[in-house]
């Protein structure tokens, strides 16, 4: 039996000895036929934190409930005709799920039914996919740069908006945290995070109006899930821009408090940077490559870090640096997700045997 939800923030002095109660549990999958042949490419914690959703490298997406370990109480969503590249549930409904893969689509699944609810082509292979707080929005990315938005509503299946192709190399994005998309963050293969203007400026307009309009696009009804041809003038507007790394920006998130954005880099390094005036406070560097994954504690005090190189995982307290203690792994950890509700769980990647979550097993903590 998983340890009751505990919503108080563990100082970091008593932190290393109640983490080091938990117990790991593995989930194994039976789509596993050897070394590398189920290789996890992405994680992702549904909102409440009862569900917890794998992507795989031989297209298995699997939705686990972390406190029954048997596949058996899993679901598999079948579908994408290649490998599973990100997931994503959507943050205003726990049971709505975005999956984008190297075949060219991303789909929208209720995974109560198991249903795929509607399936977006790209126009390119899938790299990324996020939702904007409000759930109203999508934007999933391509391997060629290229982010396509998708809108959502109650009434209507999904619509894709006009592509944004971006010059530099785009590993990954992020809305704002709270209410409509407004802001949109970017990492870029130059070492730098793009702070952008949501909505972009209508095609017909964005070369002519350096102003982004201050309200959220209006979708039309008329509009095909198929996306606009790239040669259309949409294009973001940054606002502001991080120099935070000094080679590719891989990664980002924002602690739960909005308080630090975490960027992680291919030169193996994660800087904090404060958002409140964007000065960078302190840089992480324990890690031994390139940062594939950052993670906040669900109370924004701890931070981690996933590298397809090395092999441990090393917490960090935000507000000092301090490494407070270390999972130790067999193997490199690519993929790290905190708890997102009230427990310091960890769920990563990696380990031959699966997926496996740090405190499920039980613990103290």
């Amino acid at each position: 039996m998983a340890p009751a939800t505990s919503r108080k923030s563990v100082p970091k002095d008593r932190f290393p000895t109640l983490f080091a109660t938990l117990k790991a549990q593995t989930y194994h999958d039976p789509s596993t036929r050897g070394p590398g042949s189920h290789t996890i490419r992405t994680i992702a914690w549904n909102p409440t934190g009862h569900l917890i959703a794998t992507g795989s490298a031989d297209r298995t997406l699997r939705i686990w409930n972390p406190e029954k370990p048997q596949v058996k109480n899993s679901t598999e969503l079948r579908g994408h005709a290649g490998a599973i590249e990100r997931v994503a549930w959507n943050p205003t409904k726990e049971a709505e799920l975005a999956s984008v893969s190297s075949d060219g689509t991303c789909r929208f699944w209720d995974v109560r039914t198991r249903a795929c609810i509607a399936t977006i082509s790209l126009g390119g292979e899938g790299l990324t996919v996020v939702w904007a707080s409000d759930g109203s929005l999508a934007l999933a990315g391509r391997k060629d740069d290229t982010l396509i938005p998708i809108y959502l509503s109650p009434d209507s299946p999904p619509i894709a908006g006009n592509p944004l192709s971006q010059s530099l190399q785009t590993n990954q994005a992020i809305f704002n945290p709270v209410g409509p998309p407004t802001t949109l963050l970017l990492t870029t293969g130059d070492g730098s995070v793009k702070i952008c203007s949501w909505p972009p400026p209508p095609p017909t307009v964005a070369a002519a109006n350096s102003n982004p309009p201050n309200h959220n696009p209006v979708v039309s009804p008329s509009r095909s899930s198929t996306p606009a041809p790239s040669s259309s003038s949409t294009s973001l507007q940054t606002i502001h821009t991080l120099h935070a790394h000094t080679s590719a920006c891989v990664s980002l998130a924002l602690s739960p408090t909005s308080r630090y954005l975490a960027i992680g880099g291919s030169d193996a390094l994660i800087s904090l940077y404060d958002t409140h005036d964007w000065i960078c406070r302190r840089t992480l560097s324990s890690l031994s490559g390139s940062v594939k994954t950052v993670s906040f504690s669900w109370d924004g005090s701890y931070v981690i870090g996933g590298s397809d190189e090395g092999t441990g995982i090393d917490i960090a307290h935000a507000e000092t640096g301090e490494i407070v203690a270390r999972i130790e792994t067999s193997a490199p950890a690519p993929c790290v997700s905190w708890h997102p509700n009230g427990k310091y769980w960890i769920a990563y990647s990696g380990d031959p045997g699966g997926l496996k979550i740090v405190g499920a097993a039980g613990g103290g903590m």
